[in-house]
C-alpha cells in the first residue's frame, strides 16, 4: 500500500525561482497562498502541453483566460486552484487552497518539465516528420495524480465522448466542491474517494450513470489511496495496481498513467477510434488493435508520443456512416 506523496520536489533541471521581490508577470489576482515565478529552460506550448487533462471546452476544472489557464486538482492536502500564466518565455504559477504548495510545486512536471524525448527519431515516416517540423515541441505532461485522472477515464469507458463529458460536468456540478479562490464563475474540484462513496445510486441515475461504470468508481474509490504513485512507481507498476481493481483494464489504465506520470509509450489499446487514426496515418488503411501496434512498434518507447503527434496532424478514415448517438442513461 502506498502513502501520500508529499509536496513534489522540482526536477534538476527546474530553473531557479526569480528573485525575492521580483515584479510579477501581470497584474494577476493576489492574496495566492502559493506564488512561483520562473523561467523554463524547455519550450512547450501551454495550451497544447495541458489539452489532454480538459474534457471539453466546458470543463469545470480548467478554464482559460486569455494566454493565462485556470487548473483545479486534488492533492493529498487538500483541493487546489492554480493559475498558470506563460509569456515571453517566463511562467507565472499562483494557486490558493490546502493543497496550493503541493499543486503549485508540481506544476513543472505538468508543463513537461520531466519529460525526456531523447531517442525519439520522427524522420522515419513522412507525416510523422512533417508533423514533428510544424511542432517540434511536445513535451509530455504528468500531474502526479492517479485520481484526477482515472474518474474521467472511467466515465469515457464505451460511451461517446460527448456522452462522457456530459457526465463528468453532472457529477463536478452534484458533488464537487467549489474551486478555492479568485477562480472563474463555475469552476470546481474533483469530489474525493470519501465523497464519491456517500452519492447515493439515485443521485448517480439523474447524472446519467450506468450502473457498470458506477460500480467501477466504486471500487475505484474504496482503494483510491493505495493507487497514488509513491516516489519510485512507474508506468507498468501503476498499470498493474490499476487493473485490479474492478472494472479497471487495459485502455482505462493506459489513459491514467499517459496523465499521471507522462508515459511517452503506453498507447490506449482498445480504444474505439485511434486504430483507425493511426493505421490511416501511417500506413492509409484502416487495422485493429494489434495492427495498430505493429503500425508503431518502430517507436517502442515513444509510441504514445507518436500518438500525440498523429492526434495533431494525422487523418482519419472518410465516414461512411451516421455516428453514434450519446446513450441517454437516464431513461434506462
Amino acid at each position: 500500500m502506498t502513502t501520500a506523496l508529499p509536496a513534489p520536489t522540482p526536477p534538476a533541471h527546474h530553473p531557479a525561482p526569480a528573485p525575492a521581490g521580483a515584479a510579477p508577470a501581470d497584474a494577476a489576482p493576489t492574496g495566492a497562498d502559493f506564488a512561483d515565478c520562473w523561467r523554463p529552460d524547455w519550450t512547450f506550448d501551454l495550451k497544447a502541453v495541458l489539452r489532454p487533462h480538459q474534457r471539453s471546452a466546458s470543463d469545470p476544472t480548467m478554464r482559460w483566460d486569455g494566454d493565462a489557464v485556470w487548473r483545479t486538482t486534488t492533492t493529498p492536502c487538500g483541493p487546489a486552484t492554480v493559475r498558470i500564466t506563460h509569456r515571453g518565455g517566463e511562467v507565472q504559477v499562483l494557486a490558493w487552497g490546502p493543497g496550493a504548495e503541493w499543486a503549485g510545486t508540481a506544476v513543472p512536471g505538468w508543463l513537461g518539465a520531466q519529460d525526456d524525448p531523447a531517442g525519439f527519431d520522427p524522420s522515419g515516416h513522412p507525416l510523422l516528420r512533417e508533423i514533428a517540423r510544424r511542432t517540434p515541441d511536445l513535451p509530455l505532461s504528468r500531474t502526479g495524480r492517479t485520481w484526477d485522472a482515472l474518474v474521467p477515464a472511467v466515465l469515457e469507458q464505451k460511451v461517446t465522448v460527448i456522452e462522457a463529458h456530459r457526465v463528468w460536468r453532472a457529477l463536478l456540478r452534484l458533488a464537487g466542491e467549489p474551486a478555492p479562490g479568485p477562480a472563474p464563475e463555475g469552476m470546481r474540484v474533483l469530489f474525493s474517494p470519501r465523497r464519491m462513496l456517500e452519492i447515493p445510486d439515485w443521485e448517480w441515475h439523474r447524472a446519467g450513470l450506468d450502473g457498470a461504470r458506477r460500480r467501477a468508481l466504486r471500487h475505484v474509490a474504496s482503494v483510491a489511496h493505495a493507487l497514488e504513485p509513491d516516489g519510485g512507481c512507474d508506468s507498468p507498476t501503476l498499470q498493474r495496481r490499476l487493473r485490479t481493481v474492478p472494472g479497471i483494464g487495459v485502455w482505462t489504465a493506459a489513459e491514467v498513467v499517459q496523465r499521471t506520470l507522462g508515459c511517452p509509450d503506453t498507447v490506449s489499446y482498445g480504444d474505439y477510434h485511434l486504430k483507425n487514426l493511426v493505421g490511416w496515418s501511417l500506413a492509409g488503411r484502416k487495422t485493429d488493435d494489434d495492427g495498430m501496434m505493429v503500425l508503431l512498434e518502430p517507436w517502442r518507447g515513444h509510441r504514445q508520443r507518436v500518438v500525440r503527434l498523429l492526434h495533431l496532424g494525422g487523418s482519419m478514415p472518410p465516414r461512411r456512416g451516421p455516428r453514434t448517438a450519446p446513450t441517454n442513461y437516464k431513461r434506462i
